[in-house]
């Protein structure tokens, strides 16, 4: 007798589409799965944990990765999530994925989704270390998930993204839970915890403006496709989201690059 799936909840793009079968998780095959596999491939062969395991292509043609037990955060955002601890511990995991994955070459590969090229160094960043993204155990980020938009780009564009989602970057205003007010000292704190260098400390501002501009275009474009939970997320707050949050980068950049380097 198969086992039964249990369908997982959490991300947008295959909302719906990802179920657990026993210790394993099945998820659509995308254009870029082969470069996604080999990717997580050489993650395992590094010896890093943090990452599923690819364990082949199943009978219905979905793509048969690990199940990492733990927690992803998700709305309502539990309070350990909250914690500078968990924080750092994001921002220390991104710093393990980023020395596994250094040796790794992309070329060859059909990737998801172009990073804009000032942020491309020839590292294939994870480009979406979003809450739901990253398994925790016990309040300690353990491991990344969903690699679908992987590929060519940098430290810098990883760290930018992951910041800009986790301090969180935004108004205040559109920050709902204890973070609110913490923006700056939390930007500085992941940048630390990180180990960021000067150089990158530099950049780290605009590549998460830009960072954003990336994402939102991103979504707009699913929503114009006809996705309907990407439609639904842009058309129900996303988009005036979106146009704040550019006018409070271009307000705050000053501030926020002297959270960094001061």
């Amino acid at each position: 007798m198969s086992e039964p799936e249990t369908l997982l909840l959490g991300g947008t793009a295959n909302r719906g589409l990802v179920v657990r079968v026993g210790d394993t998780v099945r998820r659509p095959l995308r254009a870029s799965s082969p470069a996604t596999h080999a990717l997580l491939q050489h993650l395992e062969k590094a010896g890093f944990d943090g990452a599923p395991t690819f364990l082949g292509i199943d009978p219905q043609g979905r793509e048969v990765l690990s199940y990492l037990p733990g927690e992803t955060v998700t709305a309502p955002y539990p309070s350990w999530s909250m914690t500078d601890a968990a924080l750092d511990s994001v921002a220390r995991l991104l710093r393990s994925y980023h020395e596994a994955v250094a040796d790794f070459r992309p070329s060859g590969l059909e990737w998801a989704e172009p990073v804009p090229a000032p942020y491309v160094t020839g590292l294939v960043s994870h480009n979406d270390p979003n809450l739901d993204n990253v398994v925790f155990r016990d309040g300690v980020a353990v491991a990344l998930i969903d690699f679908d938009l992987a590929g060519p780009g940098s430290a810098l564009w990883d760290v930018a993204t992951a910041v800009r989602l986790w301090a969180p970057l935004r108004p205040d205003a559109d920050i709902h839970d204890v973070r609110r007010g913490r923006s700056l000292s939390r930007l500085r704190r992941f940048a630390d915890a990180y180990d960021l260098s000067s150089e990158d400390r530099l950049r780290l501002v605009d590549a998460a403006a830009d960072n954003h501009v990336w994402c939102m275009a991103y979504v707009q474009r699913g929503s114009e496709s006809g996705h309907p939970w990407f439609h639904q997320r842009w058309t129900t707050g996303e988009s005036a989201l979106t146009d704040r949050t550019n006018r409070w980068f271009a307000q705050q950049a000053r501030s926020l690059r002297s959270a960094l380097l001061d």
